[in-house]
């Protein structure tokens, strides 16, 4: 099976033949990755004889999956521009995930709402990169659906959660972006992202 083939498994099918071009174009490593619970995707210069390398996560949704490898070409790119001379997530690479999203944006490739959060996101220059969060909620609302899985921020204070392995903990007060939370059995606090994956504990 080619290139193109794979990649048309794991993202909107009419995108995969320019994302196969950008495969050969950079000369870039490209691998599609266990899942990572702290990132969706990863980019790694050139170093140490290897080139370009782009990793994303197998069981992100078609949509999540093909931003997230836009996303990390944009690095890619302005790797090329500037090397380690920008900021990751700066204007320069705004101004490239701009540019390498406009293609799909031709193609319709992404559903109104998506489209919408993705252009929000690239006028908004607080948004450091993908864990913004109304993009992220945008992308999720196409995900499967997952049994006993919810999201923090739509737990009730008080309420008991389990993470993936094992721990439990109490959704305790809402700050400015995150909950803290407390492991029920050490008594530590934690923060977690209003969008952490997490199952319900029955009380």
């Amino acid at each position: 099976m080619d290139k193109i083939q794979v990649l048309a498994r794991y993202m909107p099918p009419e995108a995969a033949p320019l994302i196969g071009r950008w495969i050969d174009h950079f000369k870039c490593d490209f691998k599609i990755s266990r899942t990572r619970g702290t990132k969706f995707g990863d980019y790694r210069a050139p170093f140490d004889g290897k080139g370009h390398r782009i990793s994303v996560n197998y069981d992100l949704n078609a949509y999540a999956f093909l931003v997230t490898t836009v996303h990390e070409f944009a690095h890619l790119y302005t790797w090329n521009q500037h090397q380690h001379k920008v900021k990751p997530h700066g204007t320069e690479w705004k101004e490239n995930f701009k540019k390498m999203m406009q293609p799909f944006f031709e193609k319709d490739v992404f559903p109104a709402d998506i489209k919408l959060a993705i252009t929000k996101y690239l006028n908004n220059p607080a948004a450091s990169s993908c864990s913004d969060l109304n993009l992220y909620r945008s992308l999720r609302k196409y995900d499967a659906p997952k049994e006993n899985i919810i999201t923090v921020e739509k737990l009730p204070m008080q309420s008991l959660f389990k993470m993936k392995d094992g721990r439990v903990f109490r959704k305790d007060e809402k700050l400015r972006k995150r909950y803290k939370c407390t492991e029920v059995a050490t008594r530590r606090v934690y923060l977690f992202s209003p969008v952490a994956e997490v199952e319900v504990v029955e009380q």
